[in-house]
């Protein structure tokens, strides 16, 4: 009997503020701004990306381009998200 495996998403751990906030500080320890964008994505789809484009005044459609895998997205589209998230981008000295 052959083996069936599911590939592995994130989002459906992503149920409770506490792992999402944690979620998003480990990735942003990391640095990398390509795992950011895409943890972005990813808590984006966890609370809803329909909302979440409402919030932002940004087309779904845009915003799942925007937050896909190799994407650039501007600097403003980053701000919208993370504050329709409800996270917050902070400065610390390293």
């Amino acid at each position: 009997m052959a083996l069936k495996t599911v590939p592995f998403d994130i989002v459906a751990e992503l149920d409770n503020e506490e792992d999402i906030q944690e979620y998003f500080r480990q990735v942003m320890a990391d640095g990398d701004a390509d795992e950011i964008v895409d943890a972005l994505g990813v808590i984006a789809r966890a609370r809803g990306m329909t909302r979440i484009a409402e919030e932002t005044g940004l087309g779904r459609e845009s915003l799942y381009k925007a937050l896909s895998p190799g994407a650039l997205p501007r600097f403003d589209t980053i701000l919208k998200v993370t504050r329709a998230l409800g996270l917050k981008l902070t400065v610390a000295s390293a």
